[in-house]
């Protein structure tokens, strides 16, 4: 039987296959318009007088995606609300509103997030400054703070907003909530105090039935598996590839580079763990790197246990996708970027670097990228080596520096970084961006360090101001 199909059923396949392409992309327009159409007016809603003032302040993701529940919880009770990043928020803004809830991360020493520096510095008023910088007599304030009990100042920057805008005048609601790790009993707490908090006001619009507490999950199953660093010095690396379980016909989950995904291991569901993703949706999976991790007395962790080991190939887990507004290239998309880390976060710098990848197949070219990454050994820690040269080759990748602790004793990131200070400069002055993806202690810390000297506390903050300095640290 010959295996050549004729030329008529050939355009005939090529006319189904078109139709369905352009129902899909019909379906995805529809989609994007309703959200954008949704949006504003949740927007213009957030503008009218009485509205809750939700605000957050968040270094990965976790501090927004509380404050957007902690939104979608208040409109489903018929309350008006304003969402929106502290970092925003203005002396206007806050003497407007009648009540704020805060949700706010604190990074590394009791630092504010990046994101939050604008607001530090213009309405908290500081230590040697004996009048506040503004007058909130009339505003009514609660501050969920998140943390870790790791780090020393645990939950700092949390008590530092309550205690600054208390300090205006404003009036502290409840004792400021402290979340370590995202500990659901406490969460718990926030969702009760909440609802009581708000059940004096009267709805400003018809209530809802809240969604299930379980909004956002989906069902993942892993495809594929791999150990990325067989004979290293450093801890097991897994490069993992999940698929989701959706229906025939039914849209695949969206997210973009800088994005997160927090998974729910199934020995320790109420404490979920965040995770860089490495891929796009264009390539049909969602692609983690998940290092194996034990504390000192040699257990495993919950999670990296389930991800390196447990989890079998074909078997499911509950993942939720997790918006990073504060990681993604929005804004900087025609800019060249300056793209640091070490460890597993080469996976949040993959991820751009695919999105850059797909932006010069699109339009023939565009900005070059600069890639500082550092590890363990050359032999046994490089990772994406091919794909990366493959980019260096075409242009994308302008620099690509590998950095081996192991190899070269005293040699990390930063040490490279400061190597090549004239041509970081260079890059800056022709408008580039810098994203820092990896361990906060050490190499994040290292680097903002180096930055703060060598820029000075006035050129950082303007590069943070600008968008052009964005974390992803852990």
């Amino acid at each position: 039987m010959s295996l050549l199909l004729s030329a008529p059923r050939v355009a005939g396949a090529l006319v189904l296959l078109s139709l369905y392409a352009a129902g899909c992309l019909g379906l995805w327009w529809r989609h994007r318009q309703a959200r954008r159409a949704e949006q504003a007016r949740l927007d213009a809603e957030g503008r009218q007088a009485g509205a809750v003032l939700v605000l957050h302040a968040s270094q990965t993701g976790q501090a927004q995606a509380l404050a957007e529940e902690t939104a979608r919880r208040l409109r489903a009770a018929g309350h008006l609300v304003r969402l929106m990043p502290l970092g925003l928020a203005d002396a206007a803004t806050l003497q407007q509103a009648r009540l704020a809830l805060v949700v706010a991360s604190t990074t590394g020493e009791g630092d504010a997030p990046d994101s939050a520096q604008p607001f530090v510095q213009a309405c908290l008023p500081s230590a040697a400054s004996p009048t506040p910088p503004l007058a909130l007599a009339g505003l009514e304030l609660a501050v969920l703070a998140l943390g870790d009990r790791r780090y020393r100042a645990f939950c700092a920057f949390g008590h530092a907003v309550a205690h600054g805008l208390a300090r205006c005048g404003a009036t502290l609601k409840f004792e400021t909530l402290e979340v370590d790790c995202g500990d659901a009993a406490v969460l718990a707490r926030w969702w009760a105090q909440l609802e009581g908090l708000v059940a004096t006001a009267a709805p400003a619009v018809p209530a809802k039935a809240v969604e299930a507490e379980d909004a956002g999950r989906t069902r993942w199953t892993l495809q594929q598996r791999r150990c990325l660093n067989p004979g290293s010095q450093g801890a097991p690396l897994f490069w993992l590839r999940f698929v989701p379980d959706v229906a025939p016909g039914a849209p695949a989950p969206e997210w973009q580079a800088g994005d997160l995904v927090q998974v729910f291991p199934p020995d320790d569901p109420l404490r979920p763990r965040s995770y860089s993703i490495a891929s796009l949706p264009r390539d049909g999976g969602l692609e983690l790197l998940v290092r194996e991790r034990r504390d000192a007395q040699g257990r495993p962790g919950a999670a990296s246990a389930w991800l390196c080991d447990r989890l079998g190939m074909g078997q499911s887990l509950d993942l939720r996708l997790q918006a990073h507004e504060g990681f993604r290239q929005a804004g900087n998309e025609e800019r060249a970027l300056i793209l640091i880390g070490n460890g597993t976060g080469i996976a949040g710098l993959r991820a751009h670097l695919k999105h850059r990848a797909q932006q010069w197949r699109e339009q023939g070219a565009g900005a070059p990228v600069w890639l500082l990454h550092g590890e363990r050994q050359a032999r046994h820690d490089t990772h994406f080596e091919e794909e990366l040269q493959a980019w260096h080759r075409k242009g994308l990748l302008a620099h690509v520096d590998r950095v081996y602790s192991r190899d070269l004793p005293g040699r990390h990131v930063q040490e490279q970084l400061q190597a090549e200070w004239q041509r970081l400069c260079d890059w800056l002055a022709r408008g580039a961006a810098i994203y820092v993806c990896g361990s906060l202690q050490g190499m994040g810390q290292a680097v903002d360090r180096l930055l703060r000297e060598q820029l000075g506390e006035a050129g950082l903050q303007a590069l943070i101001a600008s968008g052009r300095y964005r974390r992803d640290v852990y």
